[in-house]
């Protein structure tokens, strides 16, 4: 069987598997729609967990960062492993005894407020469709280039995709889906990793291959042969940071705190029988998430490796098909510069913006670029970071099975985390907007048929965005991230560790750490791209580790407020006290 056709085989069976669970475990009240009915599994919540978190941004895009990015993408992992032990340990149990639905549920009624409630929804809403974007553009990616259609239909089949589940089971169907998509994605992650390590250094474990040798005669370790590499073409070692330690420190911080606060991930903790399966999910989530992440740094310095060594000083004439494949969806190009007609790889970038395509093909066979050239630099090759996991076990000239797998996992990790987004969105604005602020008297009937259209709707805004991203999957990931860290962690952490803040504090801070954010993020990385340089970040802060300092902020203008207004009301006390002590604890005795 034809490599193509084992493609279409594993993502139709793999569709087939998703629609069969959504139909099979479809909602039909607004508990099992939001919260699939709060009965299950620690283990099995665990799974979905780990699937809703593992986005296209892990599967597709961390390793392709840290395979050109080398030492600097280790905040990526860093971060993200972090923040959730700091989710498990500071917010998971508390948030599920206290039992509601949502995010915005728990800060609209801790901080006895519909404007609190509001402002929670639309940080929320922020934050998701910031997050979405880069699933659905993954999503894309994948379709362009294994199912051979352009990346914008590519985002519309994958859109009806999740329409079809997302919209039928709630996260009922989401949770029993997303466990299945997690057994994919992680098995399309391990085999080829497995596979190439073992090419590479005869040792089968990832993990440890990357600290072995290459089993290519030179007596030269895996990391040691990638710094020569990349050297001998003008880059600095793999093995080496770039970044300076403050912005190191605030991508990590932004990236991990930002976890804890997310709210697609804070709601799966909602889902369980009890606070105490709460914790254990939480606990099992980062066993399944560290197989995936423990893996990532040795896929991306083979992928990295692997690809120096086929496409460097390699005549365009002789290119290996999959250069070829991955050029016509406009994910690889190359620009003769010198006029030799090999691929030569060094530093900078080879022409202005991602590759644009005229009609035709040049005296070589390639394509004809109508991008302006760079001069400043000899660089010939683009690549899009996005797609080096998904082209590696071509690279590797692994079996046609094994790529076909990795199309299907790459499709589960980004349509797990898009179906989990989209349900949070639905859920803010059929329950804590329309239920909980300008509806009271709808009908349980009414409000879940609000949430599917909610849902559907979200699920067009999530299209555009895919179609037009503002970035790399990962990059427009982390930016998600920091507004979480800004907006939300720090009404929901002292809305259980602090009694004395308000509802005016709370509100203020969200508010502010939100607007700053977002501010920052959107004159970088939307309106003034080529300001976006060290010299002229606050503090030597980049985009995407900005968040932390949003948040400062939305901790000291709400411990301001709250000290300048009213306190909250003795029930809202009594409330705080019954969240924080363990049920069935007894008084406090002398001894």
């Amino acid at each position: 069987m034809s490599t193509q056709a084992l493609i279409y085989l594993f993502v139709g069976l793999s569709f087939a598997l998703y629609i069969g669970i959504a139909i099979w475990t479809r909602a039909g009240s607004t508990k099992e729609f939001y919260v699939a009915g709060g009965g299950v599994h620690p283990i099995a919540n665990g799974m979905a967990t780990a699937a809703d978190w593992m986005s296209a941004a892990s599967f597709i895009s961390m390793a392709g960062l840290i395979a050109f990015m080398g030492y600097d993408g280790s905040v990526y992992l860093m971060g993200w492993t972090g923040g959730y032990v700091m989710l498990a340990l500071l917010l998971a149990p508390y948030l599920r005894k206290f039992g509601q639905f949502t995010v915005p549920d728990f800060i609209g009624t801790r901080y006895y407020s519909k404007v609190a409630r509001t402002v929670a929804v639309i940080c929320l809403i922020f934050i998701s469709f910031t997050y979405i974007a880069g699933q659905m553009r993954g999503v894309g990616i994948v379709f362009s280039r294994f199912l051979d259609v352009d990346i914008e239909l590519g985002v519309i089949i994958g859109m009806c995709i999740v329409f079809f589940y997302a919209v039928l089971g709630g996260m009922k169907g989401i949770t029993y889906t997303q466990v299945a998509q997690y057994c994919v994605l992680i098995f399309a992650y391990m085999v080829p990793a497995i596979f190439i390590s073992i090419l590479i250094t005869g040792n089968p474990i990832p993990q440890l291959g990357l600290g072995s040798m290459v089993n290519d005669g030179s007596g030269m370790y895996v990391l040691e042969k990638l710094d020569q590499s990349l050297q001998l073409m003008g880059f600095g070692p793999y093995t080496d940071g770039s970044k300076s330690m403050i912005d190191v420190f605030c991508i990590t911080a932004a990236l991990m705190i930002g976890t804890a606060g997310l709210p697609h991930v804070i709601v799966r903790f909602f889902t369980v029988p009890k606070a105490s399966d709460a914790r254990k999910s939480a606990g099992w989530a980062l066993v399944f998430i560290a197989l995936l992440y423990t893996t990532a740094p040795a896929v991306a310095a083979f992928a990295r490796l692997n690809f120096n060594n086929e496409v460097n000083n390699t005549s365009y004439e002789q290119a290996p098909e999959w250069f070829r494949n991955w050029e016509k969806n406009g994910l690889i190009a190359w620009v003769d510069k010198n006029a030799d007609g090999k691929m030569e790889i060094e530093k900078g970038d080879p022409f202005k913006g991602a590759p644009d395509f005229a009609d035709g093909t040049g005296p070589n066979g390639q394509r004809l670029l109508t991008n302006e050239i760079d001069s400043e630099n000899g660089n010939e090759v683009y690549v899009d970071k996005d797609i080096m996991v998904l082209a590696n076990p071509e690279i590797a000239k692994l079996p046609g099975w094994v790529i076909a797998l990795v199309a299907a996992g790459g499709l589960a990790a980004a349509l797990s985390t898009a179906a989990g987004l989209l349900l949070v969105i639905s859920t803010a604005v059929a329950h804590d907007l329309l239920k909980k602020t300008f509806k009271p008297d709808i009908s349980e009937k009414g409000e879940l048929l609000a949430a599917r259209v909610a849902a559907t709707a979200a699920i067009v805004v999530a299209g555009v965005l895919g179609i037009y991203p503002p970035g790399w999957v990962a990059q427009v990931v982390a930016f998600a991230f920091g507004l979480a860290a800004a907006s939300l962690f720090p009404a929901i952490f002292m809305g259980i560790f602090t009694k004395g803040m308000n509802k005016e504090g709370a509100i203020a801070g969200m508010i502010t750490g939100l607007v700053f954010t977002f501010s920052y993020i959107a004159y970088f990385k939307l309106m003034n791209p080529d300001a976006n340089v060290a010299e002229n970040w606050l503090f030597g802060i980049s985009p995407e580790g900005i968040g932390v300092i949003g948040m400062v902020l939305n901790f000291a203008v709400a411990l301001v407020v709250a000290k300048m207004t009213a306190p909250p009301p003795a029930e809202i006390d009594a409330l705080v006290e019954s969240i924080r002590v363990p049920r069935g604890a007894g008084d406090a005795h002398a001894h």
